[in-house]
């Protein structure tokens, strides 16, 4: 579903039936203050752009809401978690690497 931000999140849910306004975030939840959603968040929440650069089925999503002590304004954080691999994933945009290797290459120009 398309966020408040204008930008397709499968954690997005927004209920306009009959004069509804309910939003919320899936991913987040109901949290209570200080750490609760609010839809100004989906301007800068990295999980849209994490979907879209990583569609790997095996990759679990954990967000929160954090406030930074330098910058006041919240912030949501996300971490990743990858069921097949079993490891947390140091940058959800790339992968844990185990389940969609490179190919060879492209390895290889790496190196």
């Amino acid at each position: 579903m398309r966020t408040p931000a204008g930008v397709e999140c499968r954690y997005f849910y927004g209920d306009y039936h009959r004069g509804k306004n309910h939003e919320e975030c899936r991913l987040i939840g109901n949290t209570p203050p200080p750490g609760d959603w609010k839809p100004n968040l989906c301007k800068t929440c990295p999980v849209p752009a994490i979907i879209r650069a990583n569609a790997c089925e095996h990759m679990v999503l954990h967000g929160e809401v954090k406030r930074n002590f330098g910058i006041f304004k919240k912030q949501v954080v996300v971490s990743a978690y990858c069921t097949k691999s079993n490891q947390k994933v140091a940058e959800p945009q790339v992968g844990c690497g185990q389940c969609h290797p490179l190919p060879p290459e492209i390895s290889k120009s790496l190196s």
